[in-house]
């Protein structure tokens, strides 16, 4: 008995001193669970109050306090501030390829791309294997233009590790390059890989809308509604082949749907515009397409399509103000400055009508109607020998665009080019034997001159009629405008 009495108290005294011995060190990590606990709640105040403990406690050498600090505060918009600290994370933890990695980003996010691709690399020598590291350098790389590059670091990011993202990026860089089968390619390997993103196969669609091939375009966009049945872009691009076909009902039936998503997209209601413009419903269409205006006023297109309603509509000085317009956000469009032509030409200011077409054949390749109606405009002032020299080369553009594409012409066309002829006794040209079919909503116009009732027909009538159907989406040889709105849309 005295014996066991005697361990008793040896062990007690044992585990005084070894209670009493153990020194109370401050843990750096103490906080973590909670700060992390507060960051994925989103409870960002609780978390700041965490992370100042913890920062007070540890006299800021908590690693972990300071990177969700440095987070909440890019989320804040404060990169400058993140950059600081995620530097301070870098010098806590040298070996972290995650500290270089948001250190990169904050550079990126400041547009400073040089300065990101070399924290990038740094953080490669630490991880090699890092998907998101070559990913990123990709999209740096593409800010600085250096496409072939920002391919390669893309091509990479796919061999370690394949992701939505990286297709799309890489796609968008062929597409910047012009290389669109390419960017095609890349988009169908992607869809093969995720076939249930809405993006890519929407994008893949639009793509095919843009090339024509509209069964593959009807096909992927489809697919899309599939799994999203709002999806606005696929909805908008489904709606906008429809009305390409002249289904404006249809397409309006669409639109509709996007109205109650995306009240506020200027494509969306540009669209909706050229829809009641090919149904005639003129006044209809101008509040539309204002709408429009007002939501994105530096697009060209919208401009473009106002100017094209308010010709129509005879309402030549409005026509000038809204195309005007257009050729300062769009110089290099020879169509616009035929438009503006046509308006001037209206307006009786034949000098600046001549400088105007002048500036749309030199830029111009393709389309014979700018030719076309600076023949009429020469040939009402007089000049049949520059007249005929502006037939002579809407003959050649005809005679190309029929040996690139089984175009139909319009008839209107047809039929005042037929009637220029006669009038220059350059006789009946081979270019329009073919037979050609009635074209939809072709819409006349004021006459452009006033000097006899053969010529009066010339120029505005079939300015509008190419014009309208580059707005409403028929041309098959011209930019279309309602596409072009949705793809840059889409494609952004």
């Amino acid at each position: 008995m005295g014996v066991l009495c005697w361990i008793i108290s040896q062990c007690c005294v044992c585990s005084a001193n070894v209670f009493h011995t153990v020194p109370e060190l401050p843990i750096l990590e103490r906080r973590n669970w909670l700060i992390h606990l507060h960051y994925i709640r989103k409870d960002y105040d609780a978390c700041k109050i965490a992370i100042k403990e913890q920062l007070h406690e540890t006299q800021g050498m908590c690693e972990y306090a300071v990177y969700v600090q440095a987070l909440i505060l890019r989320l804040e918009g404060k990169i400058q501030e993140s950059l600081e600290l995620f530097q301070t994370c870098s010098i806590l933890n040298p070996q972290s390829a995650d500290n270089l990695k948001q250190v990169a980003r904050s550079l990126f996010l400041l547009g400073k791309h040089k300065a990101a691709i070399e924290v990038y690399n740094e953080a490669a020598k630490l991880n090699q294997k890092d998907w998101e590291i070559c990913h990123n350098l990709g999209v740096c790389y593409m800010y600085l233009k250096h496409f072939n590059k920002a391919k390669d670091q893309l091509n990479d990011a796919l061999k370690l590790n394949r992701h939505d993202l990286t297709y799309m990026m890489l796609g968008k860089i062929h597409l910047l390059q012009g290389e669109t089968d390419k960017a095609i390619e890349v988009y169908k390997k992607a869809v093969e890989f995720s076939p249930e993103n809405t993006e890519l196969l929407t994008t893949l669609g639009l793509l095919y809308l843009q090339l024509g091939v509209y069964q593959k375009a009807f096909e992927h966009l489809g697919n899309a509604l599939t799994y999203d049945p709002t999806n606005y872009k696929a909805i908008l691009a489904a709606g906008s082949m429809m009305q390409t076909h002249g289904d404006f009902d249809v397409a309006l039936t669409k639109y509709r749907v996007v109205a109650y998503t995306m009240p506020e997209s200027p494509p969306l209601w540009n669209n909706i515009g050229m829809c009641f413009f090919g149904k005639k419903k003129y006044v209809a269409a101008i509040s539309c397409l204002k709408r429009a205006n007002y939501l994105a006023p530096f697009d060209w297109k919208i401009l473009y399509n106002l100017g094209l309603v308010h010709l129509t509509m005879q309402q030549y000085a409005s026509a000038f103000h809204f195309l005007s317009a257009a050729v300062n956000f769009q110089p290099r469009m020879g169509e616009l400055y035929m438009l503006l032509a046509v308006a001037l030409t209206n307006l009786e200011d034949a000098e600046n009508a001549k400088r105007s077409y002048e500036q749309a054949v030199a830029l111009d390749q393709c389309n014979p109607l700018v030719n076309l109606n600076y023949a009429v405009l020469l040939y009402n002032q007089g000049d049949k020998k520059g007249a005929l020299c502006q037939y002579h080369e809407m003959e050649k553009k005809v005679n190309a665009l029929k040996e690139n594409s089984a175009l139909d012409f319009d008839p209107e066309m047809v039929d005042v080019a037929q009637k220029v002829g006669a009038a220059l006794q350059a006789g009946e040209s081979l270019v329009w034997t073919k037979p050609v079919k009635d074209s939809k909503s072709k819409q006349r116009a004021a006459t452009s001159s006033k000097p006899s009732s053969t010529q009066q027909p010339l120029g505005s009538n079939q300015a509008l009629g190419q014009a309208m159907s580059s707005a409403a989406g028929y041309g098959k040889t011209m930019q279309l405008s309602t596409g072009r709105s949705l793809l840059h849309l889409c494609m952004a």
